[in-house]
């Protein structure tokens, strides 16, 4: 009986799964017992083909139903009691539909599990922001899904979707294992809306090292025709558009780097590699491309990117090189094949010289560090986003495992950032929102001038006015020349 009482209190929570992604196009089948043909893809692919089809006509019906009531802005997420789906037409006729799982609570009741579906717990811009990803990422790696009908037809973008977001079969150095295994749905919160940059704090000097470092790599390797320079993960420069690096600087952080992690170099009293001609020594080595130099075999392919492709459509090679915690991304034209010759020529000259600006950059920061002295824990934590250079900071977020952010305060903490950011997005104005949570803490929400900041505070007995006075002290101490309206 004591058991059975036990086991009554105890509780699971389980986790939004994806339930199912497909992607279809209504004027491709528009005939009676023509319906498969709308499908170009459908994941998990095991599902029968009638079950396919009953689901993207749902959708269809529903798009089609919302149109009546607003023909520019048909639906974008239908909710139900066990699940939430979201729709997004990223090219006329084209809709990719995502259906998460909503999170449940697994109860026991006489000994048998039941379960309650959390309807409200997620919110519908974190995960229609992540919908969205998904298309940038593929456009990104294989252009439009227009340029893929021009180039061979419904077959040739079926092949490509599928092999995007399902299997992988490049042998050499594979994009992502499965790029909808790499969605962490229960993790996704703020941070996917913005889908920001983290930019590398830099004093003049350094800053100036490193574009004359870029101008000079540009003019060696004059077929380089986009350079962007990172350093611990973070973004110091860019020649791509915003919209371009914001999704390349994505890929780079959450799939690329942690794959190739590696324990940080202390010093240069590691072993050093002396196999250049020359004997010129450096830490540098090709994330993207040839493994071995030394290997007259070796292949020199490269991941394809498309950039601009609202406008110049460029395809571009993408070559990726680190020496110790600073990465440079070259782009070269895809009309011009990188030979081995051109990547020893690149290792020669780029090594060396990004091995003594990576150790520059690392010395120079350890000397602000110091300066500006130890940090104690501070009684807030916050997140602030620039809408006009994507620039983002969170303290709210712990260091990334291989590819997640994992943020160290509570689901619900979370969840009232993404209310006050939905808030903010019905309305042009800047504002400020003050909630105080059940949990005692006050999450404080400020927008002004195409800058949002969110702060948590955790002081349990202070006022309104006490709150809004600490908010004050954090601009002024972290954001001292940013205007933030009072």
């Amino acid at each position: 009986m004591a058991a059975a009482a036990a086991g009554a209190g105890q509780e699971k929570q389980l986790a939004p799964t994806l339930l199912s992604f497909f992607i279809y196009n209504p004027k491709l089948g528009p005939k009676e017992g023509e319906e498969e043909k709308k499908i170009l893809f459908y994941h998990p692919n095991e599902v029968e083909k009638n079950e396919k089809i009953r689901n993207v006509g749902l959708c269809e019906a529903i798009v089609q139903f919302t149109r009546t009531f607003s023909p520019t802005k048909p639906a974008k997420s239908l909710h139900t009691q066990k699940n939430r789906q979201f729709f997004h037409e990223p090219e006329e006729n084209f809709w990719m539909v995502m259906v998460v799982r909503n999170p449940i609570i697994e109860k026991h009741k006489d000994g048998k599990p039941v379960y309650e579906y959390q309807e409200e717990e997620l919110l519908d811009k974190v995960y229609s922001s992540v919908l969205q990803q998904c298309y940038s990422m593929y456009k990104l790696f294989n252009g439009t899904f227009l340029k893929a009908m021009e180039d061979g037809g419904v077959k040739v973008l079926k092949e490509r979707l599928e092999k995007f977001f399902h299997r992988n079969s490049q042998k050499q150095r594979p994009l992502f294992s499965q790029y909808l295994q790499t969605l962490h749905l229960q993790s996704c919160d703020l941070l996917d809306v913005f889908c920001g940059i983290s930019f590398f704090p830099l004093d003049k000097m350094t800053y100036l090292k490193i574009q004359s470092f870029i101008n000079r790599m540009e003019e060696s390797l004059n077929i380089v025709k986009y350079t962007a320079f990172l350093y611990n993960d973070q973004l110091i420069w860019s020649g791509l558009e915003q919209d371009d690096m914001r999704i390349l600087y994505k890929y780079l952080t959450t799939s690329l780097f942690p794959r190739h992690m590696e324990p940080e170099l202390a010093g240069r009293d590691s072993p050093i590699r002396a196999e250049m001609p020359g004997n010129l020594q450096h830490y540098g080595r090709f994330l993207t491309g040839p493994l071995n130099l030394n290997d007259p075999e070796a292949k020199c392919r490269f991941p394809k990117i498309f950039v601009n492709t609202d406008d110049t459509y460029e395809e571009l090679h993408l070559i990726v090189y680190k020496a110790m915690s600073a990465a440079v991304c070259f782009m070269i034209d895809a009309s011009i094949p990188p030979t081995l010759e051109f990547c020893r020529k690149l290792d020669s000259i780029v090594g060396p010289q990004l091995t003594v600006l990576a150790s520059d950059i690392c010395e120079q920061y350890n000397i602000n560090k110091r300066i500006s002295g130890a940090e104690k824990e501070p009684q807030f934590k916050f997140i602030y986003f620039n809408h006009m250079n994507l620039a983002e900071k969170s303290t709210i977020h712990m260091r990334k495992t291989p590819s997640v952010s994992l943020a160290s305060v509570h689901p619900d903490l979370m969840k009232i950032l993404g209310d006050i950011n939905s808030d903010f997005s019905r309305v042009d104005e800047d504002e400020e929102i003050i909630v105080k949570a059940m949990s005692d803490y006050w999450v404080v929400g400020k927008k002004s001038d195409q800058r949002e900041l969110y702060v948590i505070l955790n002081q349990k007995n202070a006022n309104l006015i006490e709150v809004n006075e600490e908010v004050k002290k954090l601009c002024a101490t972290q954001f001292n020349n940013i205007f933030f309206l009072d």
